[in-house]
């Protein structure tokens, strides 16, 4: 059996470990939200919990391996310890046996839908791994933007995983009140059984020096707006394209991200292409995690009007950078206008978006950098909530 520690084994203070399996993990990037908000817990619980993760041995969607890792061994990543697994390994009694022969107190398995989960827990159903101390984060899946994808054979699988019994005896983890009663609804389960623990911030983040004057990327003032995501049906970048279509005032508005959904995109291209020539828009491609906050301060507001963010961390990234965010009501970043971190809008409200937008580009360029200024010092407020961290703690098991 494998010792979790990164050195010697103090027997005197033995920190609880958490097996956790997750699709895709550090240093891949095009997970999103699911990626970042397990990277986070293990830096800001690092003090408190050994993680050791299991993940696949390549980013989302790409055919070849990462050329910087290790396969099929453990090895220190940051403050956890990561296994890469090819994907012709991802098999039942692959999995089983890492679990066999882990040392663990707690299985987290990040995903509803994902392999792992599934393969974990058809594991333990035969029993060939212990059938307790599990925790299921669904991770916003259950949320209507996201089951609605695929909605069909999702449910589907649901509806067998509840006549199997995949799913039962397990500790569910809500990162929102909001998740907790999606959670309810689709699988028809007590509330009694479901911790919620709010997603953590990027503790790193918060620290960093940005130049809070945005460089000139373009020879215009015109107003600078990002949309950064992963191109796909639920993160509503059609109805991006469609508030725009309304402004009347000079706006540039680069799109970043992932193309998720081919087809989806090709339905964007089409309203793209109808764009008043006010508004010049471009698809910029990809960029990594790590370059984001840099990035988001070369705007002057991003717009994410979003289908439903289980938290939304590029929200968090966009604000970090002292830029303001334009979303839908649909995330955890509720009341933004209070705190001065910008708005949070109703989907059914288009015309809305379209008056911030043309607020914001009558908007000198002096009073938008000291609104920036103001929202980094407002920003650490939100994201420092020992709430969220001691939720956390008591999902592991920790007092």
């Amino acid at each position: 059996m494998i010792k979790p520690e990164f050195t010697v084994y103090d027997s005197a203070y033995k920190k609880p470990i958490v097996l956790s399996f997750v699709g895709n993990y550090l240093p891949g990037y095009k997970a999103g939200g699911i990626l970042r908000s397990l990277a986070n817990a293990v830096d800001i619980l690092r003090n408190d919990i050994y993680f050791w993760i299991v993940t696949r041995d390549r980013d989302l969607k790409d055919d070849k391996p990462y050329d910087t890792v290790k396969i099929n061994q453990w090895q220190p990543v940051g403050h956890a310890m990561v296994y890469y697994l090819p994907s012709d390994s991802c098999t039942i009694k692959r999995v089983a046996e890492i679990i066999q022969t882990t040392q663990h107190d707690k299985l987290y398995l990040n995903s509803f839908f994902d392999p792992f989960t599934v393969l974990a827990l058809l594991a333990r159903k035969i029993g060939r791994i212990p059938s307790k101390h599990i925790i299921v984060s669904p991770r916003g899946e259950f949320a209507w933007p996201s089951l609605r994808q695929k909605y069909l054979k999702k449910i589907f699988f649901i509806q067998l995983a509840k006549l199997f019994r995949l799913y039962n005896n397990v500790i569910w983890h809500a990162s929102s009140a909001q998740e907790k009663k999606e959670i309810v609804r689709v699988m028809k389960i007590r509330p009694e059984s479901i911790h919620v623990a709010l997603d953590l911030p990027d503790i790193r983040a918060l620290d960093m020096t940005i130049d809070m004057t945005p460089p000139p990327t373009h020879d215009s003032i015109d107003l600078r707006i990002i949309f950064f995501s992963r191109i796909a049906r639920e993160k509503n970048l059609d109805y991006a394209l469609r508030v725009l279509m309304k402004v009347k005032l000079d706006v540039i508005f680069d799109i970043y991200g992932p193309i998720d959904n081919i087809r989806y995109w090709k339905e964007c291209q089409k309203i793209l292409r109808k764009l008043p020539e006010n508004v010049k828009v471009k698809y910029r491609g990809l960029i990594n995690h790590n370059e984001a906050i840099q990035l988001f301060s070369a705007y002057d507001l991003f717009f994410f009007p979003t289908g439903g963010e289980n938290y939304g961390h590029v929200i968090a990234e966009s604000l970090t950078a002292g830029t303001p965010v334009l979303i839908s009501d649909k995330t955890p970043w509720n009341n933004l206008q209070n705190d001065g971190l910008g708005w949070d809008i109703s989907l059914a409200n288009e015309n809305s978006f379209v008056a911030i937008i043309e607020h914001m580009a009558k908007t000198m360029i002096d009073e938008r950098l000291k609104n920036r200024i103001l929202i980094k010092s407002a920003l650490k407020k939100r994201l420092l909530d020992t709430k969220a961290i001691e939720t956390n703690r008591q999902l592991f098991g920790l007092n």
